[in-house]
């Protein structure tokens, strides 16, 4: 595999389309990392809730305490689902399956070198910034 990017017989469409899903995966990237972040962010949430129901159990507001610790602490974040839950699904659901497939189109498309446009403008910068004075 020859990651020359100049190697590569590709038209413009198909650039193009290699560059966009290059861009739209590393956004579904960006997408997993912030539902990783929300899912830590509510498990401390609903850590400090379960220190409350203590607290309010503590001070004698047992009835609070109660739906506290029965309707709200077990409670899902999306249509009953944990996030952990949603974390595993988007991981194995869409995130390994869009990944795969934009592999599998770089693979026939470009000999499966990433990058193509970023490389092609690294060497037209490079090449620019050539001196006629050596």
């Amino acid at each position: 595999m020859s990651t020359d990017p100049d190697d590569l017989e590709l038209s413009d469409a198909e650039a193009e389309a290699l560059h966009n899903m290059q861009l739209g995966i590393e956004y579904v990237y960006r997408a997993y990392g912030n539902l990783l972040e929300f899912h830590h962010e509510l498990g401390h949430a609903m850590d400090r809730m379960s220190n409350a129901e203590n607290r309010l159990r503590e001070a004698g507001h047992e009835e609070w305490a109660d739906e506290l610790r029965d309707n709200h602490l077990p409670a899902g974040a999306v249509s009953d689902q944990w996030t952990f839950e949603l974390v595993e699904e988007f991981s194995t659901a869409f995130l390994e399956e869009v990944d795969t497939f934009e592999d599998e189109v770089r693979d026939e498309l470009a000999d499966g070198v990433d990058h193509v446009t970023e490389r092609r403008q690294k060497r037209r910068l490079r090449e620019r910034a050539k001196r006629d004075d050596d």
